[in-house]
């Protein structure tokens, strides 16, 4: 970082942050969204592709789906030091090299002789994809000389990302085969990392050589992550207290509370910050606010996860259908971000529409999650759009107005880590509260003998929690948002 970064000029401070002065070109932004949909999309994409990598590569389905499981764990690993990355090299290098090694390693994956070859190129995958969207909520959400708002179009490809990932992957693999799902990643890569350059020949003196990496943090960090994850994914199959799934998840979990205490001890030092700074959480309304997009982001993949699950094993959907059921939910969240550009814009003014804006957002969500409980067997496919739809709406309330409340305020030296904590925090709840959701489900389908009955009753629990949120809401009533950043993202990677 430049010294004195608080006196210095607006261009400086921009150079500073790893971000090129003045504002950003329509390619530019989508450059930056490029890897980041990339990644959000290889989270699900390779769930279709797993019948067809047992047959090609003569594996068994438990060790393929390692190849699924291998590209979470090197995600939540791979977010730690994101915060280093972004001091030491700058924002906008350390975006491009992450882009560079997730495209590299997307190659690898689509040569891959063997499955074992596979699964530790899916894990570099992870491991490369994990820093572009903090990468690039940095660059996106920048303040420079007043408001900076996402266009639509790029909003739409954040939201619409999650489900796009079952439509690819069935069309491709189809037509293809399943290392099509990988090679598709080289030409979107290539384009995105391409755009990218002419902003990076600009820019000049990012990053900050002396730099210190909390090694001894970073391993804790890292290493619950990755553990808690493993162990959440577990549990649904194997059992939340076997020996499979209860030492990995316990001991992820003891592994950041301790990393919770090596943090709070190096508060202050400058030579040497945490891996994650945590002062963000200090404040109690920040706290409240990024439980709320924790919030958001599970009813909204739970969703996404339930769904395929019905469509496929209760509806006999193909894999092709699934994936054109949920993609609409996608693009209706991507336009409804118009309103949370609306919304934002407000709430410099008069904090409180921010506190209403989510309360109502997240109400709408409750009741439209309701809504999933009329689903039946028999439910025509474009009805079961329509009903996902109607979250996509409330969804496009919550989220951006949650992220300005969040991080609107921030200057541009606390931007990397705030983001981490954003992902790292959207990542651990996605990934307990959707699979403590998958062990409700089959319970209550073992119990009631009913596929469907047990979706009723999840649709009913994701909506009595939307709802205790949007009561929490109103604490958001009396905060002041003074930033002027504004970003339409997908409540992430999480998957």
């Amino acid at each position: 970082m430049a010294p004195h970064g608080a006196r210095a000029g607006p261009a400086r401070q921009a150079r500073a942050a790893g971000r090129p002065p003045g504002g950003l070109s329509t390619l530019t932004r989508l450059a930056f969204l490029g890897g980041p949909m990339l990644s959000m999309i290889d989270s699900s994409v390779v769930n279709i592709a797993v019948p067809d990598i047992v047959t090609s590569l003569h594996t068994s389905l438990g060790t393929a789906a390692w190849t699924v499981s291998g590209y979470l764990l090197g995600l939540a690993a791979g977010l730690a030091i994101t915060p280093w990355l972004a001091r030491r090299f700058g924002t906008l290098p350390a975006y491009q090299a992450a882009l560079a090694g997730f495209i590299a390693a997307s190659a690898c994956c689509a040569l891959a002789p063997t499955v074992g070859v596979l699964i530790a190129t899916r894990v570099l995958q992870g491991l490369a994809g994990a820093p572009m969207v903090p990468l690039a909520m940095g660059l996106l959400l920048g303040r420079n000389n007043g408001a900076r708002t996402m266009p639509v179009s790029a909003g739409l490809l954040l939201f619409a990302a999650p489900a796009l990932g079952p439509a690819i992957g069935g069309l491709l693999i189809s037509e293809f085969g399943w290392r099509s799902v990988f090679l598709i990643n080289l030409p979107v890569g290539i384009a995105a990392w391409a755009g990218v350059q002419p902003t990076r020949r600009a820019l000049a003196g990012a990053g900050d050589c002396g730099a210190h990496l909390d090694l001894a943090g970073l391993l804790l960090l890292a290493a619950g992550l990755g553990l808690a994850t493993y162990g959440a994914s577990q549990g649904p199959d194997r059992g939340w207290l076997s020996a499979a799934a209860a030492p990995p998840w316990t001991g992820g979990l003891v592994l950041l509370t301790a990393y919770l205490l090596w943090a709070r001890r190096r508060v202050g030092r400058r030579a040497r910050p945490p891996a994650v700074n945590l002062s963000l959480l200090a404040s109690p309304l920040r706290s409240v606010t990024l439980a709320l997009a924790c919030v958001a982001s599970v009813v909204l993949f739970a969703v996404l996860f339930l769904a395929p699950v019905f469509l496929q094993d209760v509806q006999h959907r193909s894999a092709t259908v699934t994936g054109l059921v949920l993609l609409p939910q996608g693009i209706v969240m991507g336009l409804a971000s118009w309103l949370g550009n609306t919304v934002v814009e407000r709430g410099r003014a008069r904090p409180a529409v921010i506190a209403y804006s989510v309360s109502a957002g997240l109400a709408l969500l409750a009741a439209s999650t309701a809504g999933l409980a009329l689903l039946t067997a028999q439910t025509p496919a474009w009805l079961t759009a329509t009903a996902l739809c109607g979250r996509g709406v409330a969804l496009g309330l919550t989220v951006q107005p949650l992220v300005l409340a969040l991080l609107g305020d921030l200057d541009d030296a606390r931007m990397p880590d705030a983001n981490t904590l954003f992902n790292i925090a959207e990542r651990l709840s996605g990934s307990f509260g959707i699979a403590l959701l998958a062990t409700f489900y089959a319970a209550r389908t073992e119990v009631t003998g009913s596929a469907v009955t047990a979706l009723h009753e999840c649709a009913l629990l994701l909506a009595a929690v939307s709802a205790g949120g949007a009561l929490a809401a109103l604490a958001l009533r009396g905060r002041r948002v003074r930033g002027h950043a504004t970003m339409d993202v997908a409540a992430n990677d999480a998957g």
